[in-house]
C-alpha cells in the first residue's frame, strides 16, 4: 500500500502534536503536584475536591467566628467578674456598717468608698468594645445599658437603657451561639447604693435607727441578688466557652480530614508520571528521527 507524502506528513505531525501536548501536560502537573490541572481532566473527582474546598471554607468561617465570639466571651466574663469581687468588698463595708458599735463619723467615712464602688460598678457595666459598641446592653450597642438622671427622686435616678434580645452567630452547621450579655437588674442595686450613701451621709446617721438599719438591710439584699445574678452569667459564660472549645476542635479534625483527603484525590503520583514523561520524550525524539530520516528517502534513490 502507497501513503502519499501529505497523508504521511498529516500522521507524523498529529503523532507529534499529540505526545508533545502530552509531554507539556505531565510537566505542568509535575510543577504544581496536581493531577487535576482542568475539571475536564477528572470530572468526578474534580466535583469531589470542589464539594470536599467548599466544606473546607465554610469550616473556616466556622472556626473565625467561635474565635470572635470566645473572645468577646472572655473579656465579658472579666468584666462581670471584677464587677462581683467589687460587690464582695460592699457587701462587707455594709455588713461593717450595719454593726450597732458604730459611730456617725465611722457611718459618714463609709460614703467614699460606698460611692466610688457605685460609680465604679455603673463605669464598668457602661464598657465597650474597640469599636465603640457597649458590652451589656443586649443587641442595642449604641446605647449606655445603664442611664443615669440626675434630675429623678433618689432611689430612681439609674435606670437599664439596653435590652435583653440575643445577638446569635454561626458556629457550626446549623448550631448558633449567643454572643452578648445584658446586665438588666444591676439597676436596683445601684439605686439602693444611691440611697444608703445618702443615709450615711447625714451627721446624725445611727445604725440602730430602723430606718437606717432598713437601707441596710435592702442593699445588703440587693447585693445578694446582683452578685447571683452576674455569678449565673460568669457560669454560664464558663459553660459555652468550653462548649465552643469542643466544637472548635471537631471542625479542626473535619478539616484535617478534608485537608487529607483533597491531597489523596488531586496529588499527581510523581513517580508515575516522571516515568510517563521519560516515555513520551523517547517517543518524541525517535518520532522525530523516524521522520527526518524518512524524509530524506526517495522511490528513486539507488537500493
Amino acid at each position: 500500500m502507497r501513503v502519499a507524502t501529505s497523508q504521511y506528513q498529516a500522521m507524523m505531525n498529529a503523532s507529534l502534536q499529540k505526545n508533545q501536548a502530552r509531554i507539556t501536560e505531565l510537566t505542568s502537573q509535575m510543577a504544581s503536584g496536581n493531577r487535576i490541572q482542568l475539571p475536564s481532566d477528572d470530572p468526578v473527582d474534580s466535583v469531589r475536591i470542589s464539594r470536599l474546598k467548599r466544606e473546607e471554607a465554610a469550616i473556616g468561617q466556622y472556626r473565625a467566628n467561635i474565635a470572635a465570639v470566645t473572645q468577646r466571651m472572655s473579656k465579658n466574663e472579666g468584666y462581670l467578674t471584677n464587677m462581683v469581687n467589687d460587690m464582695n468588698s460592699g457587701r462587707d463595708l455594709l455588713v461593717w456598717a450595719s454593726d450597732g458599735s458604730n459611730a456617725p463619723d465611722d457611718l459618714n467615712a463609709m460614703v467614699t468608698s460606698l460611692t466610688s464602688l457605685r460609680d465604679s460598678l455603673m463605669y464598668t457595666a457602661n464598657s465597650v468594645d474597640q469599636e465603640g459598641r457597649t458590652l451589656f446592653a443586649g443587641t442595642a450597642t449604641d446605647a449606655k445599658p445603664i442611664a443615669y438622671d440626675a434630675n429623678a427622686p433618689l432611689g430612681s435616678r439609674y435606670s437599664y437603657a439596653g435590652n435583653t434580645n440575643d445577638q446569635t452567630v454561626v458556629v457550626g452547621n446549623g448550631i448558633t451561639q449567643v454572643a452578648n450579655q445584658n446586665v438588666k437588674g444591676l439597676e436596683k442595686l445601684l439605686n439602693q447604693l444611691d440611697q444608703t450613701i445618702a443615709t450615711l451621709s447625714k451627721p446624725d446617721a445611727n445604725p440602730n435607727d430602723p430606718t437606717v438599719r432598713t437601707v441596710l438591710a435592702n442593699s445588703l439584699d440587693g447585693f445578694d441578688d446582683a452578685m447571683d445574678l452576674l455569678s449565673g452569667k460568669i457560669a454560664v459564660l464558663g459553660g459555652q466557652q468550653n462548649i465552643l472549645h469542643t466544637i472548635d476542635a471537631n471542625h479542626e479534625n473535619v478539616s484535617l480530614s478534608n485537608q487529607i483527603a483533597i491531597t489523596s484525590i488531586g496529588q499527581l503520583d510523581v513517580g508515575t508520571a516522571a516515568i510517563e514523561l521519560n516515555g513520551y520524550s523517547t517517543a518524541l525524539q525517535a518520532s522525530y528521527k523516524a521522520y527526518s530520516k524518512i524524509g530524506t528517502l526517495s522511490l528513486f534513490a539507488a537500493l
